[in-house]
């Protein structure tokens, strides 16, 4: 069975009742992984160090030793707990692959110990993998696929790690911290657990975009979301420059689209609030413009309109397509997009 819609991953990580004994959770973003398994073990055995209940597993004891895995599903908890195995598997080994494939077919068939829980931490498994086959196909284990965080995602993730030392970020600090995170999530959280110790955990403070600037520092040069802006003010040359320097450090186009995807949707909110009878100025609030970058947004503001906006999504759309398929030149395509969007923002003379 597939989960992929986050209400139904969520409600399993929370609850993962009978008659489901296997999980198996896969993607690129590790961080995603580890952290969703993270949540899923603890459920099913609050004690991770107990080595009565908990067998940590990878696949270099899968490749040492053949019987080990099934060993361990087959085995009964000392203490009357519920065991947990759990399975970190790197690897792309075909023989193992498949050799774990029928572990778990056994096992969500009640073959082998019913009560005990499989649950296996895996890379980005493609199509023909046995293992991610067989998860999806049997009715007692869900195959979970995990992507990259969404900027949404992140804001959650943000809000929850800080809610537990009693801490929060106003809306322009969410969205210029979120804005900062690394995608790998892991790495996120440990932003995020750094951020709850600078605002003095159990203080009950909520920051505001300035109380960050120390913490945050100077802002990034490559910045993705100043590269947009510059497209959608008319600046070419340092939107290219700037999405040249983010792909150097490692940014994929694709980040680049999403940032320009993202800049159309506040200066749509706004105008669109605009529209309805707000000032510009309280819309570009409203749409959680930074205050450092509200003179340069209300300028362009006043030079694009709905219509304009309107014109230029499909082509946006179009890019991001364009990005996702295989062996695409993204970082071209994402500077061909700032082009375009450059030089529509002259013509309507910024």
């Amino acid at each position: 069975m597939i989960l992929s819609k986050r209400p139904d991953i969520e409600r399993f990580l929370a609850k993962p009742e009978p008659p489901i004994r296997a999980a198996l959770l896969y993607g690129r973003d590790t961080g995603v992984v580890r952290d969703r398994g993270g949540q899923l073990a603890v459920k099913i055995a609050p004690n991770l160090d107990d080595p009565f209940d908990v067998a940590l597993l990878t696949d270099g004891d899968l490749d040492s030793d053949g019987g080990r895995l099934e060993g361990e599903l087959a085995a009964q908890s000392l203490m009357g707990g519920r065991r947990l195995i759990r399975l970190r598997f790197a690897t792309e080994k075909a023989n193992l692959d498949k050799q774990v494939a029928e572990a778990l077919a056994a096992h969500a068939a009640g073959k082998l110990n019913p009560d005990a829980f499989f649950l296996i931490e895996a890379g980005n498994l493609g199509r023909e993998s046995t293992l991610r086959k067989t998860a999806e196909k049997a009715p007692e284990a869900v195959a979970i696929p995990c992507y990259e965080d969404e900027p949404g995602d992140v804001a959650r993730l943000v809000r929850e790690v800080l809610a537990k030392d009693s801490v929060g970020l106003d809306a322009q600090a969410l969205q210029l911290f979120v804005g900062r995170l690394p995608k790998e999530r892991g790495v996120a959280r440990q932003e995020i657990e750094r951020l709850a110790l600078y605002l003095e955990p159990g203080s009950g403070r909520t920051a505001t975009a300035r109380d960050l600037d120390d913490f945050l520092g100077v802002e990034p040069e490559a910045s993705l979301s100043d590269a947009a802006a510059d497209a959608f003010g008319g600046r070419l040359g340092d939107a290219q420059a700037g999405l040249r320097r983010a792909a150097a450090e490692g940014e994929a186009g694709a980040a680049a689209i999403r940032a320009i995807s993202m800049y159309l949707a506040r200066l749509r909110r706004t105008l669109t609030l605009a529209k309805s009878g707000a000032g510009l100025q309280e819309a570009a609030k409203a749409s959680g413009v930074f205050w450092k970058q509200e003179r340069e947004f209300l300028r362009q503001a006043r030079s694009w309109s709905l219509e304009e906006l309107d014109r230029l999504q499909p082509e946006v759309l179009a890019a991001d397509k364009a990005c996702k398929t295989a062996s695409s030149p993204d970082s071209l395509i994402a500077e061909r997009l700032a082009l375009t969007i450059a030089g529509r923002a002259r013509r309507l003379g910024l």
